[in-house]
Order: C-alpha cells, then structure tokens, then sequence
C-alpha cells in the first residue's frame, strides 16, 4: 500500500498531513510514502527528513496517484480528478457543510474518509483529528486576544501599585473551550465559562474556572455524540440576553460554540459589545461558521464600540510544528486501524469505518451527506 502526501494548497495553510517521525512509522508496518517535493517545508520538514525515515520524493502527481491519499484541507476539484478510481482519501472533508465535494469524489470512485466524522468512541480516540485541531486553535485563540488586549492578563504587584488580572469569559467548553480556559489560566486570567451542557460543568471547575450558570433549562442539550444541540429561536434570544452582563464585565471573549452542519449560534450581539469596557477583546472561533458574535467579520480583525473583534479561520496553521504533528498521528492510527496485506480495508462492519465513510463504489454513503445533496 502506497500513501501519497501532497502539498496544501489552500493560501496560508502551512500544516501537512503526515511528518517524518509517522512515515518512519508507517515504514515499520510496511506501509511506504510517496511525499510531494517540498511539501512539509511549510511546517519546518525538509524532503531530507522525510527521506531519512523512509519516504520517497516525488511529484504532485505522483502523491495524488497512490492508494491513499491523505491531505488537511479538503481536495479541490483538481485533486480529485489526479485521483484514481478506486483510491482512499483521508482527511478533512468539512461534509456537513460543503457535501458537493463528497458527491465530486462519489463520481471519481473515490473511497472518501471524513477525519470529522470519526465518532466519539474509546477505540476512536486517537484518530480524533478534530479535537486535536481544536485544542491548538484553543490555545493559539488566548495567545492572539493576549497580545491585542491592552492589559495585562496576570495580577501584577509592581513598584507603581497593584494591577488586576484580566476578566476572560470562554463560550464553549469543547475542545477548544477548555484548552482555552487552561491556557487563560496559566497566563494568569481570571477566568469563567459558559456552555449550554450542564454535564461539562465539573470539567470547567477541574481547570480553576467559575462555571457561568444562567436560567435556562438544558439538562438535555447534548446529542449522543457529545455535541451541542441548538437552543430553539426563543431560548437563543434569552441566552443572548443573560449572557450579555457577563460579556460586559469581561475584558476577553473567547468564543467557540458551534452546531455540527448548523451556522454558529450567536451567543453576542451589538447591544452586548456596546456594554463592555473599551480595548476589550474578541476572538470568535466560530468564524468559519459565521461567528458567534453578530458583529465578526471572518477572516478579519475589526474595532467596533471600542472593541477589537478577530474572526480568525485557520488558527492550527499558525503553529504547523505541532499540530501537524497531531494530526499526522491521527492519520497514522486511521491507516493502520484498516491497513492489510491487500491494502486499505473497507470494513462497513466496523463502527469507526463506518461512522467516518462518506462515499465507496461510486455514491455517497453517508445518509446525512447524501440528503443534503438532495434538491428540496
């Protein structure tokens, strides 16, 4: 089995999907690589690296051609007509909300495996790409409102008096939530949290926050995959509402509530952001969605009412040593989990299998993808 790496192409993404370190891996389990010539430089991986641990150096072509292809970003219409009929692909496939690329891949024959698809089971952990992702883009989110916030973010005792520490409020606790919340910490902010599953209450407490508890009802707000549901339009407003005094007494929002398949919901609005203190920062993680503050501009940092409001989209770039790291590690465990001596097994009895395959034999398998390619 021959898995081809090639370059990213999507501008200013620097990651790439397997590092040297895992194709030495891959070599062990018989597994070789083709890595497209200077595909890893980015991420700070000479072909020299990856020639050492086994890989081979080829074209763009030559990495798209192979039994497996595995890539960050979702393949362009491009790849996937270098793709041949037959092949795996593995990666981000974002199918929830761009699913004409699963019907794109269904017509090359391709096998498509959504690395966001994986389901939330112990034996799947460590092919969990997206909450690896989650937790550098949690961690890069506090550094960026840190380094735009006109404060400090610890208690400082200086010669010139005391300064207060920082107010930070996280919306969300999943992955990226948490690791924010641990992250503020450490850099001395006080901090608190909110998230519309009561059951992760305990988990904010664990890291030294103060969970944000406002009159709603939603002891039922988690779906069997661990996800937030959406509040109901009514509930969403009350939210907001509740919500907007604590923003107010925040000096950093960090921001990152998302719906699989659904458009962020807005936890801020403008009445919200008018409340708080000026230089008081914004990071919405949600950006790619459409933000969870109504006034996020994706992709752009902006100061509205005094307030700086960044809507970054692809934090993880930013620190490509690491998580591509993380991310080539679940990849690798997805490869070996359906290596065999005929090569990537497509195993419809396994649940991992599965729960992440979204198009085999020339359709779409995944009934949730294929409704939404469906014309009401």
């Amino acid at each position: 089995m021959i898995v081809g790496v090639p370059s990213e192409v999507v501008p200013g993404e620097r990651r790439v999907a397997l590092v040297p370190e895992v194709v030495g891996r891959l070599a062990k389990k018989q597994v070789d690589v083709v890595v497209e010539r200077s595909a890893g430089e980015a991420a700070y991986y000479s072909d020299e690296e990856y020639r050492a641990q086994g890989a081979g150096i080829g074209t763009r072509a030559e990495a798209l051609a192979a039994d497996v292809v595995v890539k960050v970003h979702p393949p362009d219409n491009a790849e996937i007509g270098a793709m041949r009929e037959g092949a795996v692909f593995i990666g981000f496939l974002n199918p929830l909300d761009r699913p004409e690329i699963a019907g794109s891949l269904a017509e090359r024959g391709v096998t498509a495996i959504s690395m966001e698809l994986v389901p939330r089971i112990s034996r799947a952990q460590k092919m969990d790409a997206l909450s690896a992702m989650s937790s550098v883009a949690g961690y890069r989110a506090v550094l960026l409102a840190a380094g735009i916030l006109p404060r400090f973010f610890p208690l400082l005792t200086t010669a010139a008096g005391t300064v207060k520490p920082a107010n930070v409020l996280v919306l969300g606790a999943g992955v990226a939530g948490l690791q924010a919340i641990a992250t503020a910490r450490r850099l001395g902010g006080r901090v608190s949290a909110y998230d519309v599953r009561d059951v992760v209450r305990e988990e904010i407490q664990s890291l030294g926050a103060v969970f944000v508890e406002l009159d709603l009802e939603t002891q039922t707000m988690q779906d069997a995959g661990g996800y937030a549901k959406a509040l109901s339009e009514d509930r969403q407003q009350r939210q907001i509402q509740l919500l907007a005094p604590h923003v107010a007494r925040s000096d950093v929002v960090i921001t990152t509530a998302l719906v699989p398949g659904r458009p962020a919901p807005v936890l801020i609005d403008e009445e919200a952001v008018v409340g708080m203190s000026g230089g008081s920062v914004i990071v919405d993680l949600a950006a790619q969605n459409g933000g969870n503050c109504m006034l996020t501009r994706p992709g752009e940092t902006v100061t509205m009412h005094d307030v700086t409001i960044a809507g970054p989209l692809n934090l993880p770039a930013e620190m490509p040593v690491h998580a591509s790291q993380m991310y080539a590690r679940t990849l690798m465990a997805m490869i070996l989990e359906f290596a065999s001596a005929e090569g990537f097994k497509v195993d419809f009895e396994d649940e991992i299998f599965r729960g992440a395959c979204i198009t085999h034999g020339g359709e779409v398998v995944n009934e949730r993808v294929k409704s939404l390619l469906v014309s009401p």
